[in-house]
């Protein structure tokens, strides 16, 4: 039951921190992680979801590759699985050793910078979104919430698994934006209308977090604020949608 031990574990940052692991729950999520390039280091799954196809055959697929498959009673499950109605199958995986240093800007550079985030499902869809916008890399900032966060990983339905999304300081990201001429601009309601707005061919974006917008510190570093335009009868921009709408507007 080492495997079902981990598992459970790895539900509190600090575990998935100190292991370099993290899970992955559901069948989609699970399915999107058997095709990529990371390391999986066990299979749990019930006797339910064993009978069922789609999860059957990821069963058969990660035995077929050597993978540890642990059954496990629905009880048992539960007590690893993050879900309130979980589907009866999760693995346990290696998180990939990218760094910020070992992004390539390339020509063109689009960053998405999450600014304290702290919702799990928004730091899904924004990964997800800067993925599908064909953003370079998500960096998430100190006061994000983890990268490797269940509910995140199953927002972002396995787009991290093939995608760019680290973790970093605000004093090594201005470094790296320094070291590779990127220009840093933020995201606000009172900033310059984003259709008015001519973005340099390397840049990154940063969202602020849901009630409280962008830090001081980092808006002090931005070379610019842009925002959106928006009916008067509404407050604000759920913060991915905005990161969505802003990074097309500002697509290379």
């Amino acid at each position: 039951m080492k495997w079902l031990t981990v598992a459970r574990d790895l539900r509190r940052r600090k575990a998935r921190e100190r292991n370099g692991r993290f899970v992955a729950e559901g069948v989609r999520t699970v399915e999107e992680l058997v095709h990529s390039p990371l390391g999986i280091d066990a299979v749990l799954h019930t006797a339910r979801a064993a009978d069922e196809p789609r999860a059957g055959a990821l069963i058969g697929a990660a035995a077929a590759r050597g993978v540890p498959v642990l059954p496990l009673t629905d009880e048992e499950f539960a007590s690893a699985a993050d879900t309130e109605h979980p589907q009866g199958i999760l693995a346990v995986a290696q998180q990939p050793r990218l760094t910020l240093d070992a992004i390539d800007p390339g020509v063109t550079t689009r960053l998405l910078v999450l600014d304290a985030i702290q919702d799990p499902g928004n730091v899904g869809v924004l990964v997800r979104t800067a993925a599908a916008l064909e953003a370079t890399a998500v960096v998430a900032l100190p006061g994000t919430v983890d990268l490797w966060n269940a509910k995140v990983v199953r927002s972002a339905v396995g787009t991290h698994f093939r995608f760019a999304a680290v973790e970093a300081s605000l004093p090594d990201l201005l470094a790296y934006l320094q070291r590779h001429g990127v220009a840093l601009w933020g995201t606000d309601a009172g900033g310059v209308p984003v259709e008015a707005a001519s973005a340099p061919t390397r840049l990154a974006v940063a969202v602020g977090n849901e009630g409280a917008g962008l830090s001081v510190a980092l808006r002090g570093h931005c070379a610019s604020i842009v925002s959106l335009p928006m009916s008067p009868e509404v407050e604000s921009f759920n913060v991915a949608v905005a990161a969505g709408i802003t990074l097309f507007a500002l697509r290379p």
